[in-house]
């Protein structure tokens, strides 16, 4: 389970709930210019774009689960169970990346979505295990930039790569559901309705226009509310009112601990929310227990370098940048 949205107004804002039931050692991570990218069927990547997310170090190794990268690409992967299909054999004529690499890949290697597209189409995703206790966990990735959002997924069918008008994704099934169940929600407004009915009807109160509008936490009701609100979101003047803004859309599909259980010894929940500001580079973020905004500044750190940046997530610190 997880949300990712892209949010367009005077700047370009990138983020995700991460709903999850364990930890994965979280952590923001910089991945400087310098760092090199080993990959485990390719020549390690010695010189790239530079990358800031959420993820966690394993082996002096980012794992992300979202990052953007200092030219405006962003991407996050989003749990895929019972669809995920990644190769087993190495194809000689494409780049045969690991499931675990393909972030770091993309965004160390393109600037745009576009560049990105190229790219995948040419790329082979497997399924080695980061280690033998690591297994690859099965995804499909939200990619944006500062004009487009397309979707990534490996199925049994194939690479598909989808355009995105919602700029939202959520989780299980496939993207074209999620593009063909929109369509039962074309009646949603932000005022009343204006149909047959609504000439004679007594307005008794707001919000009647969304009427229908899904509440709960499945995935296509998640992306059909993320969507309608980002479709509607009032479009903020300052990096204050968009942060705050971007935040308050993915406070409408967070899971409340107790709300979502599959397992009554484990508790589903948003275990952080963040939002990237991708023009000036800083990654906010807010975790469950800490709802207090806190924020990391690439341009802070020496991301020309050739060292990771892992940066502790644990503070008590309200809205204080971190480095």
């Amino acid at each position: 389970m997880c949300t990712a949205i892209a949010m367009r107004n005077s700047g370009f804002y990138f983020g995700r709930n991460m709903d999850i039931d364990y930890g994965f050692g979280e952590r923001v991570i910089v991945t400087p210019e310098n760092f090199p990218l080993k990959l485990r069927y390719e020549k390690p990547i010695i010189s790239h774009s530079a990358l800031i997310g959420m993820g966690s170090c394993i082996d002096n190794y980012p794992l992300y689960a979202e990052a953007a990268n200092e030219k405006g690409l962003c991407m996050a992967g989003l749990y895929f169970p019972g669809n995920a299909s990644y190769g087993r054999e190495i194809i000689l004529d494409k780049h045969n990346i690991c499931v675990f690499e393909l972030i770091p890949f993309v965004l160390g290697n393109c600037s745009d979505v576009k560049e990105a597209v190229k790219l995948l189409y040419r790329t082979n995703i497997m399924s080695t295990p980061f280690r033998e206790d690591i297994p690859p966990v099965p995804l499909h990735w939200f990619i944006a930039d500062v004009e487009n959002s397309i979707v990534l997924e490996k199925t049994s069918r194939g690479l598909e790569i989808y355009d995105d008008p919602y700029d939202v994704l959520t989780n299980n099934p496939t993207f074209d559901f999620h593009l063909s169940n929109a369509a039962q929600y074309a009646n949603l407004d932000v005022t009343p309705s204006k149909g047959t009915l609504g000439k004679n009807a007594r307005i008794f109160g707001k919000g009647l226009g969304s009427f229908g509008l899904p509440g709960d936490f499945s995935p296509g009701s998640r992306f059909i509310k993320s969507a309608y609100l980002l479709a509607n979101s009032y479009d903020g003047k300052t990096v204050e009112e968009s942060v705050a803004q971007f935040f308050h859309i993915l406070d409408s599909v967070a899971i409340v601990k107790g709300s979502v259980e599959d397992d009554p010894k484990s508790s589903y929940c948003t275990t952080y929310s963040c939002c990237i500001d991708v023009r000036d580079l800083v990654y906010y973020f807010k975790t469950y227990n800490n709802s207090s905004l806190r924020c990391v500044s690439m341009k802070s750190e020496n991301f020309k370098g050739e060292k990771l940046v892992v940066i502790s997530i644990d503070s008590n610190d309200f809205a204080k940048q971190l480095n």
